[in-house]
């Protein structure tokens, strides 16, 4: 039986689609994803290469509308609230659209994700806008390329890379109310170990929150099961809740348990401690 004329383009048509579908990209599709604190923050967008040609300045003009990046507009995704750079920016999914400079850059967060190219672009959807400093790498960077760096506790920083530019946006977050919402769902289940007792003792104390409830997670735990580390955050509970002779002989305690396991590091922590509730004690 013979295909018809019409069904018979219309299926090399298809064909052809599903074909073109799977050639390799100008500008492939790029994903980053990372937890700042507790927030998750990840971006998608399309990764153009510089080809030998002059990007900034050129290719990508000065003191203009750039879409950072290709094809659809870059988004950026945040899972609760965040400051970027200096401004509070609620959860949610925002679009990334730049103004580079020769020293710095404007970067925008729009609400409309759905955009492509900058034409489309309007003042009115913006939900943050601030600067960041540009500055020249020797190291060159062929494909556009938006990553994470210099992650420390709650804070984290975007950094935006091509030619020989790099920028960065610091991102700020908060995990105190969510880290504390966990441990009390985890302590409502029953179920806690020693190691997730002391780990939420620490997280009260790095924090300065719930202290007194964290001096009871570290006695659980080190009742549990008496260990260097555990006691050490046993002692540093005992001295937020004022007990500095209690701090001190827990620690005493703990250097020797971590003396005995071959825990420098714990040693040095202790010993560190018991000088200074020593001397604010006196």
């Amino acid at each position: 039986m013979t295909m018809k004329a019409p069904m018979l383009a219309l299926a090399l048509a298809a064909a052809f689609t599903a074909t073109a579908q799977d050639l390799p990209q100008p500008s492939p599709h790029g994903e980053v994803e990372q937890i700042i604190g507790l927030t998750e923050v990840e971006v998608e967008y399309s990764r153009p290469s510089a080809k030998g040609r002059p990007i900034f300045g050129d290719l990508v003009p000065y003191n203009k509308l750039w879409r950072t990046g290709a094809n659809l507009n870059t988004t950026i995704e945040f899972s609760g609230p965040v400051k970027f750079g200096d401004q509070a920016v609620d959860k949610g999914k925002y679009s990334l659209f730049t103004i580079p400079g020769e020293g710095g850059w404007v970067i925008y967060l729009n609400k409309n994700v759905e955009l492509w190219g900058e034409e489309d672009f309007k003042e009115e959807e913006v939900v943050a806008t601030l600067k960041a400093e540009a500055r020249s790498s020797s190291e060159l960077t062929e494909t556009f390329t938006i990553e994470f760096a210099d992650l420390k506790g709650d804070n984290g920083n975007l950094v935006l890379r091509w030619e020989k530019t790099v920028v960065t946006i610091p991102i700020t977050t908060d995990a105190t109310p969510q880290g504390v919402e966990n441990i009390k769902a985890a302590m409502a289940k029953g179920d806690m170990k020693a190691g997730g007792f002391s780990s939420s003792a620490r997280f009260c104390l790095d924090r300065n929150v719930m202290t007194k409830e964290a001096l009871g997670y570290a006695e659980k735990s080190v009742a549990m099961e008496k260990k260097y580390w555990n006691m050490h955050i046993l002692a540093r509970a005992q001295a937020a809740n004022g007990m500095i002779k209690e701090a001190m002989a827990t620690a005493e305690e703990s250097m020797k348990l971590a003396q005995a396991d071959g825990s420098e590091a714990y040693v040095k922590m202790n010993r560190e401690r018991i000088e200074e509730w020593s001397k604010a004690g006196k």
